[in-house]
């Protein structure tokens, strides 16, 4: 009788041990991550958790006082990023969306696409340059994803609040990383904003591995394969939405907070 052998899932991300001290406030104590690739995973806690502070050490935006982060591209060995600077952190294929949208008011959506598929040079230089069939063909993809194809020509400025987002997902979409980290995408959304961006993050799940921070606990039930739950700078548990909001530790650090953790 044979055995069938077992794929073992294939860490993209481990961040072990970190800790970040600021002036004697430890925003992150002995802080462990691990995120498989291809994994969607969303980050929750309480506002002071650690949650955006631990996206600022993975991306080297800020400096560790102790713990390593080890990131794994796939195509070059497993690599200690712990002190690389943020832009070389970036071209190894770690993306960022911010919970503010970043981009270009002046410029069409397409610009703002074309200049995120260009990567990091001179604006102008980019917009000048001619895109060949490949880079046309993934720039009218990531239209459609991001539902502002008959927008595509339009202003980034005039777009509602919802649809910058949509459009700074693109743009990280645009630069292809294997990763992606995203702060809060659904803030200030109507509720139909929220679940059109949760349908847009698990179009990216087939794609790219994404750690997601949010608040909102419809949308982190609609996306959420697993959750990491954080508390005063440290890990506190992690499993499936269903077991995260029964934990009595959740529903203690959450209570009167976000009560429907626990009773939703």
């Amino acid at each position: 009788m044979g055995f069938q052998s077992k794929i073992v899932p294939e860490t993209i991300l481990d961040v072990r041990e970190v800790t970040v001290d600021f002036n004697g406030f430890k925003a992150l104590e002995d802080m462990n991550l691990r995120l498989e690739r291809g994994e969607l995973r969303v980050l929750i806690g309480p506002n002071g958790a650690g949650k955006t502070t631990l996206l600022d050490v993975i991306t080297g935006k800020v400096r560790v006082r102790s713990g390593r982060v080890i990131f794994q591209p796939s195509d070059r060995p497993t690599e200690d990023i712990t002190w690389y600077p943020e832009e070389k952190i970036a071209r190894m294929g770690v993306g960022r969306k911010f919970q503010t949208p970043n981009v270009f008011k002046s410029l069409t959506v397409l610009e703002n696409l074309k200049l995120a598929l260009k990567g990091p040079r001179n604006i102008w230089a980019s917009l000048a340059t001619s895109l060949s069939q490949d880079g046309r063909t993934r720039l009218d993809e990531i239209l459609e994803t991001i539902g502002l194809a008959e927008k595509a020509h339009l202003p980034a400025g005039i777009l509602a609040h919802g649809e910058k987002q949509w459009l700074e997902l693109g743009m990280v979409m645009a630069q292809d990383p294997e990763l992606l980290l995203i702060d809060e995408p659904v803030a200030g959304m109507s509720p139909r904003e929220s679940e059109r961006t949760g349908e847009l993050l698990l179009n990216l799940a087939r794609r790219h591995t994404l750690l997601v921070i949010d608040h909102d606990m419809n949308f982190v039930r609609q996306i959420a394969m697993r959750v990491t739950v954080m508390h005063e700078g440290k890990f506190l548990c992690q499993g499936t939405m269903q077991e995260v909001q029964s934990d009595p530790r959740v529903i203690e650090v959450y209570l009167g907070q976000h009560r429907e953790v626990a009773h939703n």
